[in-house]
């Protein structure tokens, strides 16, 4: 990310203020289809700055609103109409859409977390993820054609072994995949997610199918986004918050004003690759960081709530213990010494991991009841046991 200066100020777009920005303008027909399409320099001047709750609320809710928002509802409504067609189009062609629940941190003036909860993705934010998508495939396809030096964003095919993996998992829970000569084709991650769309153990499968995933890389080669069922795809619409953008719009910008020699072609021929090796690299380490800051809050969070009891679901089972989730995407353990004396515990094939006389069987995405029993900071780790279904001690302000 741009410095705050920059990418909350400069570089941000502001109602009533004009700001220089890259457009990619685009036609398309009433089935979705792009008709036609220009990259260019321009200028945006924003009437009437909204946030994504208040787009949402005005998208799903239009009578709460008066006439003076006639115009923008109006437009709201036509770009909320192009964007489930767009998504249509996505979903028969194919494309994965991951909804999994992310978490949402608030922090306190000095930086402890006061409340922890799965983020809302609300039609708006989906609204402009659609256009998002469509844009970067737009401006990765036209620099494809040109056979210019360019950055794309490709993902490959699952490796064979994950499918196969996930194929039987899914087959314990009466799914099907279609499977043919060791691939399978991404509509079927899709139908897969539609089917199981609404059921308890919808996150837990949905976690097991990304994990099954090759990671996405940055590369001067396109070989296309086998999650996105797109020949073509890059990061074009983000340059304040990803180098790879940034890098983009330089190209665009320099091909805009005159064209690349074959001087400059060469010059990016040479250091694109480095370029796009090294933005992979930091990419992950950025989601590592990510990933252990959450940890850090979402410990120091449940530090502050030790023997209160929630309900969660078993989001992972291993030969130690059970991990649970709660609805407010915090996890933790249950280790075997602290389950009952008669247990079973099957792994993601439906095997037996480890058990005693035939008691309890925990499987992946069986709802449980726990309390939490310890946090340990220096692993950033969560100890949970099991609680009875009727606990006394229970009180309202126990729930999250």
């Amino acid at each position: 990310m741009l410095p705050e200066a920059l990418s909350n100020g400069l570089c941000s777009l502001k109602a009533g203020e004009d700001r220089l920005t890259l457009s990619c303008l685009i036609t398309l027909d009433e089935k979705g289809r792009v008709t036609d399409h220009q990259i260019m320099e321009s200028v945006i001047r924003v009437d009437r700055r909204l946030t994504y709750p208040q787009a949402s609320e005005m998208i799903e809710a239009p009578d709460r609103f008066g006439e003076a928002d006639a115009d923008i509802l109006h437009m709201l409504k036509d770009m909320h109409d192009l964007s489930l067609l767009l998504r249509e189009k996505r979903r028969k062609r194919g494309g994965i859409d991951f909804d999994l629940p992310e978490s949402k941190i608030t922090l306190d003036e000095k930086g402890f977390p006061v409340k922890i909860e799965a983020y809302d993705r609300n039609e708006a934010s989906r609204l402009i993820e659609d256009f998002m998508l469509l844009a970067n495939e737009t401006v990765a396809e036209d620099f494809y054609w040109q056979e210019l030096p360019f950055v794309y964003r490709c993902h490959e095919a699952p490796d064979t072994d994950r499918i196969r993996r996930l194929f039987i998992f899914i087959r314990n829970f009466g799914y099907q995949m279609n499977i043919r000569q060791e691939t399978v084709h991404p509509g079927e991650f899709q139908k897969l997610l539609g089917r199981i769309e609404g059921m308890p153990e919808e996150v837990m499968i949905t976690r097991l199918v990304l994990r099954s995933m090759q990671r996405a890389a940055y590369t001067t080669s396109n070989y296309g986004h086998f999650g996105l069922a797109a020949s073509c795809y890059c990061h074009f619409t983000s340059p304040i918050r990803r180098y790879p953008d940034l890098q983009i719009h330089r190209i665009i910008k320099e091909h805009l004003r005159g064209g690349l020699s074959e001087e400059r072609q060469a010059h990016y021929r040479t250091i694109l690759p480095d370029i796009a090796a090294a933005s992979s690299v930091t990419e992950r380490r950025a989601d590592e960081a990510e990933r252990e800051v959450n940890k850090i809050k979402k410990a120091e969070y449940m530090s502050q709530r030790i023997g209160q009891c929630y309900d969660g679901v078993i989001s992972g089972l291993k030969n130690w213990g059970i991990y649970v989730e709660l609805p407010n995407t915090c996890e933790g353990l249950i280790r075997l010494e602290d389950l009952w004396d008669d247990y079973y515990l099957l792994d993601d094939n439906g095997c037996e991991l480890t058990g005693e006389d035939h008691g309890r069987v925990f499987r992946l995405g069986d709802p449980i009841r726990i309390r939490v029993l310890g946090v340990d900071m220096t692993t950033r780790t969560v100890a949970f046991e099991p609680a009875d279904e009727v606990d006394g001690r229970l009180r309202p302000e126990d729930y999250l």
